[in-house]
């Protein structure tokens, strides 16, 4: 299972990361917008209570009735003044005297703390805040007791909380797309530095990564790339070097053997024995001689040393010529052997010495494949855009897994049924079809057979006059 892109896990990051700091500020601002609504609550309550008092304290030297009085007309100016009374240490109602308060209302046994003291209590499912404010009047102990309902306070918190919630959504979405735009714009450049690494081939080894000075951990990235991209450079270039001077110093220790072979054939004083052993060296040496002309001509095609004059083919010619050499071993295995042209013109451009080479290897290796008495079918065939050749077999197959390497250097898809092969051939064949900037291909089942296809940028109809079949 492929895990999530980068940007992805990024995003994600960033949004969860968002959302725990999100959350714990909200829980804070929470607590502390309850607690600054609980505090103010009892601050209002605490400030009544003493209010309350001063009316007694500033009115002490007037008549009870008076006093009685205007304390009725302070409590009618107060919010919920009907939650204001005054006491005696026995909870005995002194002020106001018509006993404003439901009667039920739950008011608290008076404390004997000389301090304020709160509680909250339940009336006819509604909260209540309530403070018992000790004093002393004329020598007396009195307690001045306030309500204030927590309704507003509570409707206040849930509307805070509502609007924390719905917000979550909103900064998550937008958190989410802040983070993918920020991450992507981030990873832009590593992006731009996959792109070059990919496009690096062994035959490119010498290009080297974008890098910018950022003095960034981007930067290193590409410096470090680069430096290894030289290592590796400077280590194929000797492996070319040395396979191409190898290739080239054998040939002629090859050749030797080769001569020396046909001599001692051609001298009938030779015993039987002796002459067998040496059309068993001339054969294996002139088929060493064909590795080491494949593996030089890859050699020379890895440095770049190879020069192919491009001039307007005629593929069917090329074709044509391929086939009739193909027509030899065909025949000793008994193929059928059928070539057809679909449409035309059939030009290219392209050097038509590696043209044939390469439908050659294409029809040696069908042969070789395909067994006594089957069929190989070539055709020719023109699009708008492309020229193709085909060439189908009704061999054995080759498994699915191994399609990808068919074009690997000495990769052969079943070595035990091999005859005569270097494995370079098909490495070969895409080397001539890249130079000549086609697309070669392949499509295989077992036990039916495979198809190669060449794909050639077609010429115009007019830049070449073609004989056609």
């Amino acid at each position: 299972m492929n895990r999530p892109s980068i940007s992805l896990r990024l995003t994600l990051w960033f949004t969860a990361v968002f959302l725990c700091g999100f959350v714990i500020l909200s829980v804070a601002m929470w607590v502390g917008w309850s607690y600054t609504l609980s505090s103010g609550r009892d601050r209002t309550i605490t400030r009544r209570a003493t209010r309350a008092f001063e009316v007694l304290a500033n009115n002490v030297n007037l008549p009870q009735a008076t006093v009685a009085l205007r304390y009725d007309e302070f409590v009618d100016s107060t919010p919920e003044g009907n939650l204001i009374e005054i006491s005696d240490a026995l909870g005995s109602v002194l002020f106001p005297r018509n006993g404003a308060a439901p009667r039920d209302f739950p008011w608290p046994t008076p404390a004997t703390s000389p301090a304020d003291t709160f509680e909250n209590r339940t009336y006819k499912g509604r909260e209540y805040r309530i403070i018992q404010h000790p004093v002393e009047f004329n020598g007396e102990r009195l307690i001045v007791l306030v309500a204030g309902q927590l309704e507003d306070n509570r409707q206040m918190l849930a509307r805070f909380t509502k609007g924390l919630i719905e917000t979550i959504p909103v900064l998550l979405i937008a958190t989410a797309l802040a983070g993918y735009f920020m991450s992507r714009r981030v990873l832009r450049p590593v992006g731009r530095l996959t792109g070059a690494v990919r496009s690096l081939t062994i035959g490119n080894l010498a290009e080297r990564l974008p890098t910018s000075q950022t003095g960034d951990e981007l930067q290193r990235l590409a410096e470090t790339c680069n430096d290894m991209l030289a290592r590796l450079e400077s280590a194929v270039t000797q492996i070319k070097r040395f396979t191409a001077d190898a290739s080239h110093e054998l040939r002629s220790p090859l050749s030797f053997i080769s001569m020396v072979s046909e001599c001692a054939l051609r001298n009938p004083a030779y015993p039987l024995e002796c002459r067998e052993v040496f059309e068993e060296i001339l054969a294996e040496s002139k088929e060493a001689a064909h590795l080491l002309e494949d593996m030089l001509t890859l050699a020379r095609a890895d440095a770049g040393n190879v020069d192919i004059p491009f001039e307007p083919t005629d593929l069917v010619h090329v074709v044509q010529d391929a086939v009739e050499r193909a027509r030899i071993p065909a025949e000793a295995k008994r193929h059928i052997l059928k070539l057809q042209c679909i449409g035309g013109p059939f030009e290219v451009r392209g050097d038509r010495a590696s043209l044939r080479r390469l439908v050659w290897t294409l029809l040696d290796n069908a042969i070789k494949y395909t067994p006594e008495g089957g069929r190989v079918d070539v055709s020719l065939e023109r699009s708008p855009t492309h020229v193709r050749v085909a060439v189908r077999d009704a061999g054995v197959g080759i498994p699915p897994e191994l399609l990808p390497r068919v074009f690997e250097r000495f990769f052969r898809a079943d070595p035990a049924r091999s005859q005569n092969g270097t494995g370079l051939g098909l490495a070969i064949a895409k080397w001539i079809a890249n130079v000549h900037q086609a697309e070669i291909s392949v499509e295989s089942q077992l036990g039916v057979g495979s198809a190669f296809t060449v794909a050639f940028p077609a010429q115009s109809s007019g830049s070449l006059k073609v004989r056609m079949l």
